[in-house]
């Protein structure tokens, strides 16, 4: 009883590990014991810390790989999205590791610009002020503010939860993220949270295991003076070169936060900019009409935003929408403007008020009220001209108030048209006949085929007949615009024949300087702030950089020209933003960050001190200690003083003279100069393709600038990815479809979520993160590592071939195969293709072998397999990688193992591989088939006995009328380079002689020829296969014959007589299936406990009796060893079996039976007997059967 009480102890102490984790996860937690175990191991080596080399030789060499990543916003957990791009820089360091490259993967964080320090003034203003009552759209804080906002009610799909939260405030907000609540008072302070979160991110990063050396990470502002240090210093540098200016400037600008809110700055409206208007002031004639009385007796004008005012000379009248609430709101030059409020407020930030950002509105004035008010608007031929109603005009978009030019413009001819024709609608709006009629379109422009009046035209010839032929308006506007300004020549007015985008320009400063029009700018689309509020666009003093300089611009596009993008669409991109980009307000007075150095009410904005920080890498180890901020002293006693302007400049090689006077000794500074010159230029940047229109850009004007003469340090590739999408969504924390690093890791481990993140995608469009894939991919490595263990546990189990057979050869040429496509798309950066060639399709391969040598793998191959398998997988899954190397007993680390160089690849041998996986399925389906042959309507389903043999006939050659096919479409493909159409095919064969007598069949024929060759290409089209078709099938005659579960296959050529080969042609063989004779005879095992059973088998004539033990061993499982199975015929096979036989003495009445002995079977007696050479012996229909 105590050894049994003992037992069950030590039963449960073993259960209950697995007990504790949930279930469906033991995988997953398979994978993360495996992850943590080879993180120690490699922690234990500081694997990822790189430095220049010591030896001068190998510093030459410059064998290195330099990549980076813009580093993320501390506001929060990294999530999902942040790991997607950054996957593409682990990815590609571990692939150039293994090519032998000294690697550097450097890390930091983001801590400048405005929304922390909005977020820690919110928490003050509650904790101190009671302000707990505050409401905010979720969208407001999507997935770029890494906070994640709790879910109230039981759905967290919900339509309430996905449009607002109401009294969500701060301090909930850090309380649903885990921060505990007497640590949420610390984060009033804004630098509190760059201490709180650049930690929990490091922790994160190790645990999916990335290769960065952590010794050089930092964060931005100044609480990191060397950092700091290091943006004055460029900041200065880039004055110096007038690169930096100071004046009035449109920005986006956000009224809460009091200053311009920039791309880092916004919650919604990234990479949207300021759009420019022209406002056109049509002045009302007769002030004393209802809506109009009570306003100041001041000249009051409505005013039109439009994007053509070189179209003036053709207005008609101008548009209202009658439900649209407008205001009048008195300007600086004592003038009343009436527009909508939106509009007004963004006029009032752009100095039409007296006082910035402050408007009054003089009146609250419905559209309806407006409509037939009698207006004076400049450059028109007509005297005046009315407000008539519009339904289609926009209150969020222009002033409200739309000029109105008939002649090019359809929207407005067709508008025009049903004031025309329809009465009642005037009369709903009280417009009468004279404020319409007599407005006829006023030809301005011609248009080559168009005419003076092109928007008529274009309506006419599309059949537009009313606003609501929206497709056709939509249409029409394109082509006529377009046409417009780039073919159009103005026909009246001072510039008169000049073309219409030439003239544009003059009659808008024209107009502006007779105070008839103004520039007006608003943002494009809506944007929202961090702090919730609705931004404008302002003109205002500032800062700024000019990226829109000519030369600075040459330089870029220079720089660009001969940097690796990965993508012609990113490159494209580049260019034109750079060709677009103008001036940009580098400083604000809000936030967190660097102060201007020569003007210290300002700080640098977030997106101008991060645009050369990868420089700060190569010597950030030397200056901050091992620590993230600077704060601990460094081995080098350089404190952040030391590293004057002059030091700046030698260390980053900006200028060759040692500084005078310096702190730092001259062989630290020799060391900190080499580290960068050994690093720089970095070789890749990986980002989100979000980051084109700011970031990445900016980046390359910034190092054309600081480097401006020493080209050799200007990037050398950037690769742009798109947005992560989670299980084919956007990624969002209002709907709960969203994931942290942290939460992704414990759901999926690192490999499990590395595999999905290099299967979401490569193109510079939108990924999807799909979590059944991460389980299927967790099940594949789950799979291979079990699979690794057992194989190699039984490895001198498995046969040593020598020579290699056919299948042997097939594996190991493509295995070297896959070497080589892998390596292709590591190169190309294209992560999704390698884990496809590298891992799936290797594993397919290794499966294809598996089931063509029926278990029988070679020891040897199956060794490389496993080493080929774990390097091509090492750069995405280095956690299994590693440890799968450890099985193999490889002695170093796989981190420092080189990639695979591929072998012989044999396309030939490959092709017959192929080849005969192709016939395989295609006999199965004929079996398939031939099994379930089809019926006629009504009538019963046959019963076809089960094949026991096949006949294989192959051609060697084509018929003569396929072969005269053939040679016509290589002749049409070498002509046209393409293959023709059918349409021109069949002319051309119908012409031909020889192939009358086939003309039903030809077509057909060439159009499997055509599809094939869209297949495979030109080897479609050869006369001869490549390689000898029966050969390869008899070498694998006894995997067909497996696979198709028959007996015997017999394979021969074709009849010589061309009908008998009109079905067979070379590369598709036919296959015919028989029915031999047999009988039925049972087998018995009499041995005691040994779990086999009783077999009913076939003995088909001419069967050996090892024919009947493979059959034995194929029915019984436990079987597995043909060496071990003896079968014996009772020496009587009448009464033998009726016998009990003692189980002393098992064999008593039995004869052995040698496995050459073969089997002879009288159908028609129903007789089994065997025969041993010499004699022939009755078998009965028992035979028992022993495993040894």
């Amino acid at each position: 009883p105590c050894g049994i009480i003992s037992l069950l102890f030590t039963l449960v102490k073993l259960l209950l590990p697995a007990m504790d984790k949930p279930k469906g996860r033991f995988k997953v937690e398979f994978l993360k014991d495996i992850e943590r175990g080879v993180q120690k191991k490699w922690e234990k080596f500081n694997l990822y810390e790189s430095n220049a080399p010591q030896d001068e030789k190998e510093y030459k060499r410059k064998n290195k790989f330099f990549v980076n990543f813009p580093f993320p916003y501390v506001n929060g957990r990294l999530h999902l999205g942040h790991v997607f791009s950054l996957s593409k820089c682990e990815f590609a360091v571990r692939y150039q590791r293994m090519l032998g490259k000294n690697c550097l993967w450097a890390f930091g964080f983001h801590g400048t610009g405005m929304p922390i320090k909005a977020c820690a003034d919110k928490l003050v203003r509650e904790l101190n002020e009671g302000d707990l009552v505050y409401e905010v759209k979720t969208d407001v804080y999507d997935e770029d503010d890494y906070i994640k906002i709790e879910q109230r009610g039981k759905s967290k799909k919900s339509k309430a939860v996905s449009k607002s939260i109401a009294g969500v405030t701060q301090f909930e907000i850090m309380k649903s993220v885990g921060i505990p609540d007497e640590e949420i008072p610390k984060f009033m302070d804004g630098y509190y949270w760059l201490e709180y979160f650049p930690p929990l991110a490091v922790q994160d990063l190790k645990l999916m295991g990335v290769h960065v050396d952590w010794r050089r990470s930092m964060i931005t502002t100044d609480i990191n003076p060397y950092f700091d240090s290091f943006v004055r210093w460029q900041f200065i540098r880039l004055k110096e070169k007038n690169k930096i200016k100071f004046g009035k400037r449109y920005t986006v600008y956000s009224p809460v936060d009091d200053q311009p809110c920039h791309d880092h700055d916004r919650s919604s409206g990234e990479g949207v900019g300021p759009q420019e208007y022209t406002i056109i002031k049509m002045k009302v004639e007769n002030t004393n009409i209802p809506p109009l009385k009570g306003l100041p007796n001041l000249p009051v004008y409505l005013i039109a935003a439009t994007l053509r005012p070189e179209t003036m000379y053709g207005q008609t009248n101008c548009w209202l929408h009658p439900d649209i609430q407008y205001v009048a709101f008195k300007t600086v030059d004592d003038e009343v403007f009436i527009c909508t409020e939106r509009a007004a407020k963004n006029m009032s930030y752009q100095g039409f008020t007296s006082e910035f950002g402050q408007f009054t509105i003089l009146a609250h004035i419905s559209g309806e009220s407006l409509m037939g008010i009698k207006l004076k608007s400049p450059q028109t031929s007509y005297p005046f001209i009315y407000a008539l109603p519009m339904l289609t005009v926009r209150g969020d978009k222009g002033t409200g108030v739309v000029t109105s030019v008939p002649s090019d413009a359809p929207d407005d001819y067709a508008a025009m048209q049903d004031l025309i024709k329809k009465p009642a609608l005037r009369a709903k709006y009280g417009i009468s006949d004279d404020m319409v009629l007599p407005f006829s379109p006023i030809p301005i422009i011609d248009v080559p085929e168009l005419g003076n009046t092109s928007a008529v035209t274009i309506c006419n010839k599309l059949k537009i007949q009313s606003q609501n032929d929206k497709e056709k308006l939509k249409e029409a506007k394109e082509l006529v615009y377009l046409r417009g300004f780039y073919e159009g020549i103005l026909i009246v007015g001072k510039y008169k024949g000049q073309k219409v985008q030439d003239a544009k320009k003059k009659i808008q400063t024209e107009m502006i300087n007779e105070r008839v029009a103004a520039i007006y700018e608003e943002p494009e689309k809506q944007i929202i702030s961090r702090s919730g509020n609705e931004c404008v666009v302002a003109l205002c003093d500032q800062w700024y950089l000019d990226y829109g300089d000519e030369e600075w611009k040459k330089s870029v596009a220079a720089c660009l020209d001969k940097m690796e993008t990965y993508s012609e669409d990113t490159k494209k991109n580049l260019l034109h933003i750079v060709n677009w980009l103008h001036e940009y307000a580098c400083s604000r007075t809000y936030g967190l960050g660097t102060r201007l150095p020569w003007d210290d009410q300002w700080l640098i904005e977030s997106l101008s001190d991060s645009t050369i920080y990868m420089a700060y890498y190569t010597i950030a180890h030397f200056l901050q200690g091992g620590s993230f901020d600077g704060s601990k002293p460094n081995q080098f006693k350089i404190k952040a003083e030391d590293m004057t302007n002059e030091v700046w400049d030698y260390v980053m090689s900006v200028k060759d003279v040692l500084p005078k006077n310096s702190k730092v000794l001259k062989e630290t500074l020799e060391s900190m100069r080499k580290e960068f010159e050994y690093w720089y230029p970095f070789d890749l940047r990986c980002s989100g393709k979000d980051l084109i229109n700011n970031h990445l850009t900016f980046m390359l004007y910034n190092h054309t600038a600081i480097w401006e003469h020493k080209k050799q340090w200007w990037p050398q590739g950037v690769r742009v990815n798109g947005h992560l999408m989670l299980n084919s969504d956007k990624m969002s924390k209002s709907t709960g479809n969203f994931l942290t690093l942290s939460e992704a890791l414990d759901k999926f481990g690192a490999d499990g979520m590395r595999l999905c993140l290099a299967d979401a995608g490569d193109s510079v469009e939108d990924a999807n993160f799909v979590e059944s894939t991460a389980d299927s991919g967790i099940m594949k490595l789950y799979n291979f590592v079990k699979w690794c263990e057992e194989v190699l546990d039984q490895l001198e189990t498995y046969p040593l071939r020598d020579p290699p057979t056919f299948h042997d050869q097939v594996f190991d040429c493509e295995m070297n195969l896959k070497i080589s496509q892998t390596k292709l798309n590591y190169d190309k950066l294209l992560f999704k293709e390698a884990l496809r060639t590298g891992f799936h399709e290797l594993q397919l391969v290794r499966d294809k072998y598996r089931e063509l040598t029926m278990g029988s793998m070679d020891q040897r191959l199956i060794k490389q397999f496993i080493k080929i398998q774990s390097l091509l997988l090492n750069p995405i899954c280095p956690h299994v990688s590693e440890y799968i190397w450890s099985l193999l007993k490889e002695g170093d680390l796989i981190v420092n193992a080189r990639f695979p160089s591929p072998g012989t690849i044999d396309p030939i041998l490959i092709d017959s591989s192929e080849y005969l996986s192709e016939v395989a399925h295609t006999f199965r389906i004929r079996l398939k088939n031939h099994m379930n042959p089809k019926t006629k309507k009504g009538s019963s389903a046959q019963t076809v006995e089960t094949p026991t043999n096949a006949v294989i006939q192959v051609a060697k050659c084509y018929p003569l009328w396929q072969q005269s096919v053939i040679i016509t479409l290589q002749d049409m493909l070498k002509e046209t380079n393409c293959l023709p159409d059918n349409k021109v095919l069949a002319s051309v064969l119908n012409r031909k002689e020889d192939l009358k007598k086939y003309s039903k069949k030809v077509m057909p024929f060439a159009q499997m020829l055509k599809e094939t060759y869209l297949k495979i290409g030109m080897k479609a089209l050869n006369l001869k296969p490549t390689f000898d078709e029966k050969d390869t099938l008899e070498i694998n005659k006894a995997y067909l014959v497996a696979t198709l579960e028959l007996e015997d296959i017999t394979i021969k050529y074709a009849a010589e007589g061309e009908d008998s080969k009109v079905e067979c042609c070379p590369m598709s063989p036919v296959i015919n299936f028989e029915v031999r004779p047999q009988m039925m005879v049972t087998c018995i095992n009499p041995q005691v406990c040994s779990g086999l059973f009783e077999l009913s088998l076939p003995i088909l004539q001419g069967d050996t009796v090892s024919k009947l033990i493979q059959r034995i061993i194929k029915a019984n499982k436990k079987c597995e060893d043909p060496r071990k199975v003896e079968l014996l015929r009772y020496e009587d096979p009448v009464l033998g079996p009726r016998r009990i036989t003692s189980i002393d003495n098992l064999r008593e009445g039995k004869i052995s039976m040698e496995p050459s002995h073969v089997f002879i079977i009288d159908h028609d007696k129903q007789v089994i007997t065997v025969a041993d050479g010499n004699s022939t012996h009755k078998v009965g229909n028992q035979i028992v059967y022993f495993y040894n």
